[in-house]
Parts: structure tokens; sequence; C-alpha cells
């Protein structure tokens, strides 16, 4: 699961990729989720037309009217989550995969099940990820209200798309003491990270203003 330039283009998407993981060092501090975000090449999981700008701090168009996270608040969430290698973790909208080939950086790709609303991006995602090298991750094209419970439990789980709460069955699906991260609200949104309590509620914190797209099913 690592990318290696061969030609003058792809020496330039390396040196832009160790540039951008300079500048997520100043917000990030574990070396471990920098080095997952270094480990992945996000221009391959954009499209052509804006590769130029794949290693850009923001997010870019996927289709669909979806969008790649920002590599940021891709680092942000996997340091919140303090994920472990063998943790198994479910992620809410997989898009282009991007964010689910970086955590599998951190715990290990047959650790990771994420699950897509649109069919023809978890297709797309799903290839992506092969040719990449992370063809152990699951994808699968569904509503991500109803997390993937064939594979639970996990010991972590996050959205990528704004919910009004987390999804009653993603807590479900998640072992007491898990965590969990997500967007929570609509036209106002912020991080919001939880714990789960063996008692099934949530402890939960607020890490800031945010902005993704809405959840959809």
């Amino acid at each position: 699961m690592r990318f290696f330039g061969s030609d003058d283009g792809d020496a330039d998407f390396e040196a832009a990729r160790e540039r951008m993981t300079e500048r997520l060092a100043r917000r990030v501090d574990d070396d471990r989720v920098l080095e997952a975000v270094a480990a992945v090449p996000r221009h391959e999981f954009v499209p052509e037309g804006r590769r130029a700008s794949a290693y850009e701090d923001r997010p870019l168009p996927i289709g669909d009217g979806q969008t790649i996270s920002a590599p940021h608040m891709v680092a942000i969430m996997a340091d919140l989550l303090e994920l472990d290698p063998g943790d198994r973790v479910l992620e809410i909208g997989t898009g282009c995969g991007y964010h689910a080939a970086v955590t599998a950086e951190l715990v290990g790709a047959e650790h990771v099940c994420s699950v897509e609303y649109g069919e023809a991006l978890a297709e797309s995602a799903r290839e992506t990820l092969a040719e990449l090298g992370y063809e152990d991750i699951g994808v699968r094209a569904g509503d991500g209200r109803e997390g993937w419970p064939e594979r639970a439990p996990y010991d972590a789980a996050y959205l990528t798309c704004a919910a009004t709460d987390f999804p009653a069955q993603m807590v479900e699906q998640v072992s007491d003491g898990g965590r969990l991260l997500a967007p929570i609200g609509t036209a106002a949104q912020t991080l919001v990270h939880a714990d789960k309590r063996s008692d099934g509620g949530l402890d939960r914190s607020e890490h800031g203003a945010v902005r993704f797209v809405r959840m959809r099913g």
C-alpha cells in the first residue's frame, strides 16, 4: 500500500504530497497519521482534470454531487479517532475511497469496512482501491444509516457526510468503549467525537465547525 513514482509527472505528485504532509504537521502531531497521509496518492482518487489540484488543502468534486475531503480534515479525523493497528473500523460515505485508504494505512486494509450510497461511486472506489493495493478494504453500496451489521462489531466508526445525529444502527454496531466521529448538523455543522459507554450512551465532545456534504438516503 505504497506509491512510487516512476516518471516526471509522478515525481511532481510525490513532491507535492511531501509538501502537503509538511503543512499538515502544523495541525496534527501524530506521526503515524502523517505517515498514513503521506503514503496515499491523493491524485489517484480525483478526476484527471483536477489532478493538478490534488495536493491543495481543500475539498474537490468527484462527481455525483460528492467531494473528496480536504487533506487536513482527513488527518484531523484520523487523529481524533486514535486508531491502532488491527482496529475494526466502519466508514459511512466511501466517496472516491481516499479517506478509507488513509484509514487502512493505520489499521490494515482488511479491517476497514466502508458503505457508499451511490452504486457508481462505490464501484469506482472499489476499483481504484484495488489498483493501489487496498483491495482488502470492504466496500458496499447501501444506505449508510444501516451501517454494515454483518461485519460488526467495530472499534471505531465515522461519517464523511453530515447527519443530524449519529445513526442509531451505527452506534449499535460499535463496541462498548469504541469511538465515533461525525459532522453533526445541517446548515451549521460541528465535528463531534463520542465514546460509547457500556450502557449504550455516548460521551460527546465538540471539535469545531466543519462543512461536509449531507448524508444521503
